[in-house]
């Protein structure tokens, strides 16, 4: 599958929470069966995380437990390292090619360029990378022969969120908006717009969306980074100020200061969470979460390594959509109650009118 990577912007990615889990030894290299593939029992899964460590409610924490949970059906044990910066990948991964990792998985795009290095460099080492194209060349191919990416086309249930969003805002104004202008952040933001677009033109509306134009896309509003900070509360501070009071922030930890402005605001202001199910992850969410767009990282993650092991490991792209369950959205859980009681139908009809092409979503993923 050809896969174009665009917009992507070459920095470090600086996350909250941290859980650190620190390699041993080296280990020998595994024993080899017939065909040159690694027998289960000797088989070593590894991953490496981006910075915002395993436990930040989000894509780095659903891999790991992906990698977990396939480990644990094959019988193996997984070995996994933190990044704690940018600087940390090219080395993390040399590490993990010493103690002889048949399978490297890389959380996030940040991780890409040193992902694709270290696969170079390393033909007989399998690598998979998730939320990345590994196309730093921009060329529309893997910059490697041996990466898989996991990719996730979350504007087609972000399109589903955005409606939901416009159908239960009361001001008529949601806000959107990103921690890096990464394609697999604003991915999430170009959904959701086109979502409130199609709820206006099918109900004479004209809810407005704040903080990303997908006429203009270099416009999105960004925080920098992907900590929970002043700059990430002041930002979501600013749109609920302008009257949002549907909030759709993208990048891990942030959603955390979106609510520390919600709750400052004193306003009845709702959250969107994104990757995982926030009321479920993080359950101080609980009286401000609406929704959440989905992403089967910990599954999809999971078969790449049970395949790995099986022999059965293919560079093929993965991506997840709304007809292979890859991407969807939470339940309402507190805000049932909340929504439109139509609301539900109309979004299992969006949903297979999306999946059987009627409704078409753009986005960089085709």
């Amino acid at each position: 599958m050809r896969i174009t990577s665009r917009g992507r912007v070459v920095s470090g990615i600086a996350l909250v929470g941290a859980s650190a889990i620190v390699l041993a030894g080296c280990a020998a290299p595994p024993e080899s069966t017939g065909d040159g593939t690694a027998a289960a029992s000797d088989f070593i899964p590894c991953m490496v995380s981006d910075s915002g460590g395993f436990d930040d409610n989000s894509f780095n924490q659903l891999g790991f437990e992906g990698l977990t949970e396939a480990s644990d059906e094959i019988g193996v044990k997984p070995i996994t390292v933190q990044s704690d910066a940018e600087t940390d990948f090219a080395p993390n991964l040399e590490n993990l090619v010493a103690q002889g990792c048949n399978l490297i998985i890389t959380v996030g795009f940040a991780l890409s360029q040193a992902t694709v290095e270290s696969a170079l460099a390393n033909p007989d080492v399998e690598y998979a990378i998730i939320d990345d194209a590994a196309d730093n060349d921009f060329n529309g191919e893997v910059d490697a022969p041996n990466i898989k990416p996991i990719l996730f086309n979350t504007a087609q249930s972000a399109f589903l969120v955005g409606y939901a969003a416009a159908s239960y805002s009361k001001s008529g104004i949601v806000a959107t908006w990103g921690g890096l202008p990464f394609p697999t952040v604003s991915i999430f933001s170009d959904g959701f717009a086109q979502g409130v677009a199609y709820f206006n033109t099918e109900k004479g509306k004209d809810v407005k969306v704040l903080g990303y134009d997908p006429a203009s896309p270099d416009t999105y509003t960004v925080t920098g980074g992907f900590q929970a900070n002043d700059v990430a509360k002041s930002t979501a501070q600013n749109f609920i100020d302008q009257g949002a009071d549907v909030l759709l922030p993208v990048g891990g930890p942030i959603y955390q200061s979106a609510i520390a402005a919600i709750t400052d605001s004193g306003k009845d202001v709702a959250l969107l969470g994104v990757d995982a199910d926030l009321f479920v992850t993080d359950p101080t969410t609980a009286d401000v979460i609406l929704t959440s767009i989905l992403k089967g990282i910990k599954s999809a993650t999971s078969a790449v390594v049970s395949d790995a092991a099986a022999g059965d490991f293919s560079t093929d792209s993965y991506v997840g959509t709304l007809e292979n369950d890859g991407v969807g959205y939470a339940p309402f859980h507190n805000f049932e109650s909340k929504v439109d009681p139509a609301l539900a139908d109309e979004l299992d009809q969006l949903k297979a009118d999306i999946i059987s092409g009627t409704i078409p979503v753009k986005s960089y993923l085709g």
